[in-house]
């Protein structure tokens, strides 16, 4: 966290001098002890935001290449007249253990096109599909597989 915001602090003064990194060492310093005492926050989750921070990144690469396959189903639907859209809502259970997995589940559901997560009740979900096609194996999906080896390595 102490080097989040020293970068921070470098990008946003847009200058690269020894007073200014003298002066933002300094800050950062500050600004990460007051963390540390106010919000109980601890040195062990910098090193767990290292350890999960390859898993966010190909999180965030499976979830751009299912936007794009997704969009891709749903100009198929809108640009095919003869195809018969059939909504659906569907109801399925994940055993995701932490609340930010649940959300951030939640979240790329309703960001794929043609799918939004209409009610999330513990580890069941209710999620609106576009057409049937949208809403086969999504407690399966790539994002859970993906949300359940970062909860295993945090």
């Amino acid at each position: 966290m102490f080097l989040l915001f020293f970068v921070l602090w470098l990008i946003f003064n847009a200058n690269f001098t020894l007073e200014i990194c003298i002066f933002g060492i300094a800050l950062s310093a500050v600004m990460y002890l007051f963390i540390w005492k106010v919000f109980g926050y601890k040195p062990r989750y910098d090193w767990m935001m290292v350890k999960l921070s390859w898993y966010g990144l190909k999180y965030f690469v499976i979830l751009i290449w299912e936007i794009i396959k997704a969009n891709i189903a749903v100009l198929k639907l809108i640009f095919t007249p003869r195809l018969e859209i059939k909504p659906k809502l569907v109801y399925f259970t994940v055993d995701l253990e932490t609340n930010p997995a649940k959300l951030l589940l939640a979240n790329s559901i309703t960001l794929t096109p043609g799918t939004i997560t209409a009610d999330i009740h513990g580890n069941e979900y209710c999620v609106h599909a576009l057409d049937e096609a949208f809403s086969e194996g999504m407690d399966e999906s790539t994002f859970v597989k993906q949300l359940k080896k970062m909860e295993e390595k945090r």
